[in-house]
């Protein structure tokens, strides 16, 4: 027999459904929203376990709390650190996470960490609370927070480890990398691989050691021997990241990532760049002219918002839009970076690299 917590609980559900429904013509998002109630009741209607329910139920409470957290944060631009919870305070690695993370921070970025110790919190220590999010894990052990960010409200706690992933990546504008154990490493090489298969920005990813330090110096030796020279990835791959162990050098590839470069988005089968300035003829020409071997077909041509980006808040950036062939992403890269060396942005763009 249902219990009258669990008839309320549900009477209360039917209530809020109904009114979503009524509610969802006027929704700005009603497709999405539609499409997303329509796999819930495909799932429901095809009888799957219960642990693929649970496992459902916590993945999208974890969504939503990320969701919920980014959203009144979606206008500034925030750099996620990775790198090991093993170093302490005194280590060189430690410190230089720490400055990189005040000096990006005076620049108008927040941070992002998975919310634990070693490097995690030196990059919170450095950009201070009111600039950090953690992203912590739930653990069968005690997971505990670096002092820096605990119980702050922009730290959350995920159930799962991929969930936490998507967050510190889909919410970051560029991905710095300091020494660690497999799981920074499993992290470098996710993010070369989205970034390599145009699942993942393109944002700037800066491998940093310590000034004299050599730990990703020889991981990129690593790359150029074992994969560039013997095929296995593209000559152009490389351009996805920069390493260095020069805090200026650090801050300067992001900065100048979003010099002219804003965002990019794909409509149908073209991929449109927006900017921040527009780039004259002569410009378009010299793009036209080094990269065309990256074009499916036709030309890299200015623009302006199409009609389905009616509704994006860029609407007013000029544009670029090309039929990439969503394959040689060094090579965007490598375009990209030929892009902030065109064009002139406004004294505020310059003074605000942070803003979206």
């Amino acid at each position: 027999m249902t219990s009258s917590a669990s008839f309320d609980t549900l009477e209360s559900l039917q209530a809020n459904i109904a009114e979503l429904i009524d509610r969802l013509p006027t929704l700005k998002n009603r497709q999405l929203i539609q499409q997303a109630l329509a796999t819930i009741v495909r799932i429901a209607d095809n009888g799957i376990d219960r642990l693929d329910w649970k496992i459902l139920s916590a993945s999208l409470a974890d969504m939503e709390r990320g969701f919920q957290l980014f959203y009144d944060y979606r206008h500034v631009r925030k750099v996620t650190i990775f790198g090991s919870a093993r170093l302490s305070p005194e280590t060189p690695e430690y410190q230089m996470a720490l400055e990189f993370a005040r000096a990006v921070t005076q620049l108008g970025f927040m941070v992002m960490t998975g919310g634990g110790g070693g490097i995690m919190q030196a990059g919170h220590e450095g950009a201070g609370r009111e600039n950090s999010f953690g992203l912590n894990i739930h653990l069968p052990f005690e997971q505990q927070a670096n002092p820096i960010i605990e119980g702050d409200p922009k730290l959350i706690h995920f159930k799962y480890f991929f969930t936490r992933k998507l967050f510190l990546l889909k919410e970051s504008d560029a991905v710095a990398l300091f020494p660690g154990g497999f799981g920074t490493q499993d992290e470098a090489f996710e993010c070369m691989t989205l970034s390599q298969t145009g699942k993942f920005g393109p944002v700037p990813v800066i491998l940093i050691d310590h000034p004299g330090g050599d730990y990703w110096q020889s991981w990129s030796q690593y790359i150029e021997q074992q994969l560039v020279q013997k095929g296995l990835v593209s000559p152009e791959d490389p351009s996805l990241y920069t390493v260095t162990d020069n805090l200026e050098v650090a801050c300067n590839a992001i900065t100048r990532f979003y010099q002219v470069y804003h965002s990019s988005r794909y409509v149908g089968e073209q991929l449109v760049i927006r900017l921040t300035a527009d780039l004259l003829d002569s410009e378009i020409e010299q793009l036209n002219a080094e990269f065309s071997d990256i074009l499916v077909k036709g030309k890299i041509e200015k623009s302006q918002a199409l009609p389905q980006e009616n509704q994006d808040e860029t609407v007013g950036l000029p544009r670029l839009v090309l039929y990439f062939n969503q394959r040689d992403l060094g090579r965007l890269y490598q375009m990209i970076a030929a892009i902030n060396q065109m064009g002139t942005p406004s004294v505020e763009d310059q003074a605000h690299p942070e803003r979206k």
